[in-house]
């Protein structure tokens, strides 16, 4: 392809990027293709000779488009947004033109310097303490994902603790013998509402995982006396607690754990690592109402947040801010001869392959930077308050209709997370405990079996239909629908679309199940 077909070749892909944007209402959101759908549409091997642009583009609509689940339509409400926006595309257009693995400064200075920028930028748009800031002993770094930043500092917190135990010892067997009989003994710690990545982490940092119970009472938050117990309870039993997740935010119902009694406790066992994962809620921290959030922020050791879910720039831009960026880089520095270089050498520059567990890293800062320019502090403002008032709209229509439906928790961050409610004398099928996947209801009570029944019988219709796509979680035993209105084409005539689908769903499964209902001429018992 010389340059003259791709400046065709790209003009045809902008336009016909527009016209799937432009379309993308009218299209089924999740994908209704089998698995194995692909290989059976394509030859069995690669063309002996290049084929020309326009082959290939027709198979985008033909074969690529059908298996897509589409992420940016406005009847998309599923688990947290991936955004994408104009400005971002662009910047990854001129990222892959100029590619370089950039795991050192020398690679391209630009890439590593706008990150600094950057990261600094949004620690302070966010309100994050100082000590995040590079000027000072912190700092940010891009990760590929929030999972990927809890397994980087996971290691770190790991290698600190060791460190702090055995730091002075001499190396040998005898360190060698200690250190392993501590790593054994090493627990990492996150509420029960945590994303599952932390147990993820743990056993790819090769010690323990403990889950943390939370409460329906508080709003399934973890506090302070919750960690409490739990670090005692891990002492009682011979282990050594090192790191914990908190979450801004947590996956199931947007849950914001107690962030300033968890740092009075966090006082008394200075080397546990607190981790802060905003994945999806950090975002809403660019407006001034939230940030009170971050008070505590400043007892802590590292956060993330995804500018790649809520806050406008594409997949994946998962932005890492450390406390003391030394504990990091001390933990996975390791620099051969085919790394060094004499600005590294003399301290004067940041080589971010320290920073992270891969070596390589793309130029994911100049996304960011777009996207930062194109809308500004005040446009990131009107994008998250815009979302989080249509996700009250949503609520209220929900509240509205309490014969239906009922909330699980107070929504948070635009999302609801809602129940079906039986009608009185309404009764399930022998199996209807099943639904929970495996959860016991809490009080073991037969309506929320029941509850449970009736809200996945909804949730599995919605989603079968196609108009609307959304996810369901297990929530103290509670099976609920969850709905995101965190879109960034997201607009009240689809929430107002996507609640019409859910009352006229519950109405027919409710009254399908109505005892004694009459049914095509037939009594049903």
């Amino acid at each position: 392809m010389n340059s003259q077909q791709f400046r065709e070749a790209a003009h045809a892909a902008v336009d016909e990027i527009i016209n799937y944007y432009e379309t993308l209402p009218s299209r089924r959101v999740q994908s209704a293709v089998e698995p194995g759908y692909l290989a059976p549409l394509l030859p069995a091997g690669p063309p002996e000779d290049g084929e020309p642009w326009p082959s290939i583009q027709r198979d985008i609509e033909s074969k690529i488009m059908p298996g897509l689940t589409h992420w940016q339509s406005p009847n998309f409400m599923a688990w947290f947004p991936a955004n994408a926006t104009y400005p971002s595309m662009l910047a990854e257009l001129y990222s892959a033109a100029f590619t370089a693995p950039a795991f050192n400064w020398l690679c391209s200075p630009a890439v590593t310097e706008l990150e600094t920028v950057v990261l600094d930028w949004l620690a302070k748009i966010l309100a994050l303490p100082e000590c995040y800031l590079s000027t000072g002993e912190g700092g940010g770094v891009i990760q590929g994902s929030a999972s990927e930043a809890v397994v980087t500092v996971a290691v770190a917190a790991r290698e600190r603790f060791v460190k702090r135990k055995f730091g002075e010892m001499a190396e040998g067997n005898e360190k060698d013998e200690l250190v392993g009989r501590l790593r054994a003994k090493m627990v990492g710690l996150a509420s029960d509402q945590a994303h599952s990545c932390s147990q993820k982490a743990m056993n790819i940092a090769g010690t323990k995982f403990r889950s943390i119970p939370t409460r329906k009472e508080n709003e399934f938050a973890m506090t302070g006396g919750d960690l409490r117990q739990a670090i005692e309870q891990c002492k009682r039993d011979g282990l050594e607690p090192y790191y914990l997740t908190v979450s801004l935010g947590a996956t199931p119902t947007c849950a914001v754990d107690r962030f300033e009694e968890i740092a009075e406790v966090a006082q008394e066992y200075p080397d546990i690592w607190i981790h802060v994962d905003a994945a999806y809620a950090g975002a809403a921290l660019v407006c001034e109402e939230y940030q009170h959030l971050t008070k505590a922020f400043g007892s802590f050791d590292s956060f993330d947040m995804n500018m790649h879910k809520w806050l406008l720039t594409n997949f994946d831009a998962s932005c890492l801010f450390i406390k003391k960026r030394s504990e990091l880089t001390s933990a996975l520095s390791i620099t051969p001869s085919y790394l060094r270089s004499n600005q590294y050498d003399a301290g004067l520059v940041t080589d971010y392959r320290d920073w992270q567990i891969p070596l390589g890293r793309r130029f994911r800062s100049l996304k960011i930077w777009f996207v930062m320019r194109s809308y500004g502090i005040n446009g990131f403002k009107a994008h998250i308050r815009r979302h989080v008032k249509l996700g009250e709209m949503f609520a209220n229509l929900i509240r509205g209709r309490g014969d239906l439906f009922e909330v699980v928790t107070p929504p948070a961050f635009a999302l609801t997370v809602f129940t079906i409610k039986p009608r009185k004398g309404q009764k399930g099928d022998e199996k209807a405990a099943e639904v929970t996947n495996g959860f016991t209801p809490d009080a073991g009570d037969q309506d929320v079996v029941e509850a449970n029944r009736i809200t996945k019988e909804v949730y599995e219709r919605v989603n079968a239909s196609g108009e609307i796509f959304l996810t369901s979680g297990v929530v103290a035993g509670i099976y609920a629908i969850r709905v995101v209105s965190a879109n960034e084409r997201t607009e009240e005539k689809y929430l107002q679309k996507a609640f019409d689908i859910l009352v006229k769903t519950a109405e027919e499964v409710l009254e399908k199940d109505k005892p004694n209902s009459v049914q095509n001429g037939d009594v049903k018992l």
